[in-house]
């Protein structure tokens, strides 16, 4: 059995690589956007010079009009006027290339997520149903919805927002070191300390932001788990402990997302901190250049310098803000690389063969062994032949591996010895997409999606007309109650089709599998169980319709059904034990006879007249 790789959430996995290699794979979905992102960045770097540049004009302003004595009233308020208008104009370009470069990023930032979403959801589709039996959906939905939104603002806030903020940064530092090197020396002296204290905050930001992630995910998992069993945990008045296990689950989250702020919550004391200290020591300086005589330290540079200290700490502190996004990102993207990189180990074989291309086929079931886990073997050397056109039915208590023989014929799972063959082809060799469409199931529980009714019908044949979809509902008796409905055949259908009766869901179901037209038909008998005698008439007259002129393997669990099967194999612990008629098995095998007793019984019927 090819292995299958479980979706983990622990807290401490690494699996999708480090975070430098997750880092290179997200860069990848931005490579079809590389010519948006130079715009991007023009239009940043333009910002950037333009923000930069407003306090030099309030040095200008100071030194050159309010400062120097010996100017009239008149020539300070037209030289104001004129840097003042110089600075709102300056401030205009700034905020116009702001707003430009915000919606810019936000463009390239959905079409990024969309692909994101597009691929792994593509990824979730090709999985086999191995990984789905073993990971919670709620585990799922968390890596499709927050964790590639978390990817987004990862696009757009840290990759486009951070590289905004480094140009604000590096320009401040460069407009520091033209006004007065030595005064920018003294504002940027807590940088190094304080970068320290941020990188070990960041550690603990990181870790505490993956307890998050996995919580958040368990909590996911109940909550769908909950929800989709509400009628089980009414039935049984399970609401206290179905809150009680919620509740433990939102606590352990709660408590992970306090010690998450606990940390963040340093980044600003520590920010603002060093920021007071840079403008003191800006002040400082100032203050002895004064007394010193040291004319480049005029009150319009110190003024700049106070501005430059801002405009150097307030990217800083955005940055610290995008460092929580980009550890959620980092723990989103290892867990959505843990999806992608998922094995997909039911998938079109290289050497793909020519299936018959038209016709009845065969079924041959080639001495398989096959286990769900390791060495937990529910069929153990099945040998089965289904002749082209017969109609065979398996028999066996719970567990004998009847379900499991038609989930191998449509190939929801590989064997892990012998073979499986349709039409003298080995199904691992079949392409999925032209298996699939020629084997047909009829399940016990169909499921209708939220759609009109002709779309539900139209489920395996989208292109089909609508003459098409009505003579489909009309083969197997469901015309008649669609055409009773208000808007017919575009009657929209709710989530699972819960407005509709169980008879009339199978209903749907089995028109739906007529239009379809498979070669190979595998019934569950159970389809018809529990509904009203009317609609178990209706559903089995389809059923003995559409068998007819296709090779069909029964999954019986009913006598009725037993006895109409051309030919009967019994399973018990995934072996044939026998097989032949009703009339035969239930002369001579023992086996076969208690399985019709207990099936008669089940039903409530005798067994009068069944030897």
């Amino acid at each position: 059995m090819g292995s299958v790789h479980v979706l983990t959430d622990a807290a401490s996995g690494t699996s999708g690589g480090a975070p430098a290699a997750r880092l290179r794979r997200l860069l990848a979905f931005l490579r079809p956007y590389r010519g948006a992102l130079m715009v991007s960045l023009g239009l940043l770097l333009g910002m950037s010079a333009a923000v930069n540049a407003l306090p030099w004009w309030i040095r200008h302003a100071i030194d050159r009009w309010i400062v120097p004595d010996g100017l009239s009233r008149a020539e300070r308020l037209r030289g104001l006027a004129l840097d003042g208008r110089w600075f709102l104009g300056m401030a205009a370009v700034a905020f116009g290339l702001r707003f430009l470069e915000s919606l810019w990023t936000a463009w390239i930032g959905q079409r990024v997520v969309q692909d994101v979403r597009r691929t792994a959801f593509r990824t979730a589709l090709s999985l086999d149903l191995a990984t789905f039996d073993r990971t919670p959906v709620g585990r799922l939905l968390t890596r499709l919805t927050s964790d590639v939104e978390a990817i987004q603002r990862f696009v757009t806030e840290v990759l486009v927002g951070g590289v905004a903020d480094l140009f604000m940064l590096v320009g401040a530092v460069v407009f520091m070191l033209l006004l007065h090197p030595g005064l920018a020396a003294l504002a940027l002296l807590t940088t190094f300390p304080m970068g320290l204290v941020l990188l070990w905050v960041g550690r603990n930001l990181r870790r505490a932001n993956r307890i998050i992630r996995a919580r958040s995910s368990a909590l996911n998992a109940v909550l769908q788990e909950q929800l989709a069993g509400m009628a089980t945990i009414q039935l049984y008045n399970r609401e206290p402990q179905a809150l009680t296990r919620m509740s433990e689950r939102s606590e352990r989250l709660r408590d992970a997302q306090f010690d998450e702020v606990r940390w963040f919550c340093l980044y600003w004391p520590v920010l603002e901190f060093s920021q007071a200290f840079s403008m003191a020591a800006v002040l400082v300086g100032g203050l002895f250049g004064h007394w010193l005589g040291a004319r480049a330290l005029s009150p319009g540079v110190i003024a700049a310098f106070l501005a430059y200290v801002r405009d150097f700490y307030r990217p800083i502190g955005a940055l610290a803000d995008r460092a929580g996004v980009w550890q959620q990102a980092m723990v989103s993207s290892e867990r959505l690389f843990d999806l992608l990189d998922t094995p997909i180990t039911v998938a079109d074989s290289p050497r793909l063969s020519h299936p018959p291309s038209g016709g009845l086929l065969h079924i041959e079931f080639d001495h398989v062994w096959f286990a769900y886990e390791p060495d937990h073997w529910i069929l153990r050397d099945f040998t089965l032949q289904v002749r082209p056109g017969e109609s065979v039915a398996l028999v066996g208590p719970t567990g004998a591996g009847k379900t499991t023989v038609a989930s191998l014929l449509a190939r929801w799972y590989d064997v892990q010895r012998g073979a499986v063959r349709i039409g003298g082809v080995d199904v691992r060799e079949w392409p999925l997409t032209a298996l699939r469409r020629r084997v047909g199931l009829v399940q016990q529980e169909p499921f209708i999606f939220s759609g009109t009714v002709a779309e539900n019908i139209a489920l395996g044949r989208p292109d089909a007309s609508r003459e098409a979809i009505e003579a489909a509902a009309q083969f197997v008796g469901l015309d008649a109650l669609v055409r009773r409905w208000p808007q017919g055949y575009d009657t929209v259908l709710g989530e699972r089709g819960g407005a509709l009766s169980a008879g009339e869901r199978q209903l749907v179901a089995l028109a739906r599998m007529v239009l379809a037209n498979p070669d190979v038909l595998v019934v569950f008998d159970e389809a018809t169980a529990n509904l009203d005698s009317e609609f178990e008439q209706r559903i089995q007259s389809a059923v003995q319709r559409m068998m007819h002129g296709r090779t069909t393997l029964i999954i019986a669990h009913r006598l009725a059904t037993v006895r109409s099967a051309a030919r009967i194999v019994v399973l018990r612990q995934g072996s044939v034990v026998c097989e032949g008629t009703h009339e035969e098995l239930f002369r001579d095998n023992p086996f076969y006879r208690r399985w019709c007793e207990l099936a008669s019984a089940t039903a409530g019927r005798s067994l009068h007249g069944s030897g």
